[in-house]
């Protein structure tokens, strides 16, 4: 009778541990941080994160047969998330700098990205890429625009916002003279506010990709076999149509 209970004790002990394993096979998560006030490259939809850098998102976890976290959260705490490893990644329309290669490493670029000036039509202080001295000029704060202002624009005042909406207002109420930001999510700026309009030409271009915690070379090597997948196979281009359809 004793032979027999541990017998049957084993046999519990067996299924229980199958039954952790199958629980234990649901897909792992990878986190990936991300600033939602940025379209078309991430933006809210209803209650949801989408854009093309959500997309691509997507695809590095299906790549990596793991499920997709995405992390709302202000651009330049989004940086310091995949520094302290708080997130896998950040696929945020994210620039490269030397500043920033040296705490945080970069996938293969992307997207390029265009920079323009979007002022006010009834603001006369700006009509063309020349006028911006002097003037008060609105860009996100971390951003590569911020950068850039700071160091080819002798502004009156660089206004640093969190969110482009926050930027948005102001230069509607004539707070600030103009806001220097990425020429998509410019026109999805205008096209949502009839008082705004993009100036003629470009003030200067960039490149966008995906930044992981400094020496995750593992997941950077995989990051960058979806990316250039993607390229290749023109799904970028096709994402960034999806999100660009008006």
């Amino acid at each position: 009778m004793k032979k027999r209970m541990i017998g049957l004790f084993s046999i519990t002990l067996l299924l229980s541990a199958l039954l952790l394993a199958g629980c234990g096979s649901k897909k792992d998560t990878i986190i990936v941080g991300t600033e939602a006030g940025f379209a078309p490259y991430e933006y809210m939809k209803g209650n949801d994160v989408v854009g093309i850098d959500m997309d691509i998102a997507q695809a590095i976890a299906d790549h990596l047969g793991k499920e997709l976290e995405i992390r709302n959260m202000d651009f330049d705490g989004a940086l310091l998330a995949v520094q302290n490893g708080t997130v896998d990644f950040v696929a945020a329309g994210v620039s490269v700098d030397e500043d920033r290669l040296e705490v945080m490493d970069f996938s293969i670029d992307y997207v390029n990205s265009t920079e323009v000036v979007v002022v006010n039509k009834d603001n006369p202080t700006v009509s063309s890429l020349d006028d911006l001295d002097n003037k008060i000029i609105g860009v996100q704060q971390g951003n590569i625009a911020d950068f850039w202002v700071e160091d080819n624009i002798s502004a009156k005042e660089v206004k640093r916002y969190t969110k482009f909406s926050q930027a948005t207002e102001d230069l509607k109420n004539g707070k600030i003279d103009c806001i220097v930001m990425d020429q998509f999510p410019a026109e999805d700026m205008v096209e949502n506010n009839p008082e705004l309009v993009i100036l003629d030409g470009v003030l200067f271009e960039d490149k966008y990709a995906i930044a992981v915690k400094k020496g995750n070379k593992e997941l950077l090597d995989e990051i960058n076999t979806v990316v250039e997948q993607l390229k290749e196979d023109g799904k970028i281009d096709e994402f960034t149509a999806n999100h660009t359809k008006k």
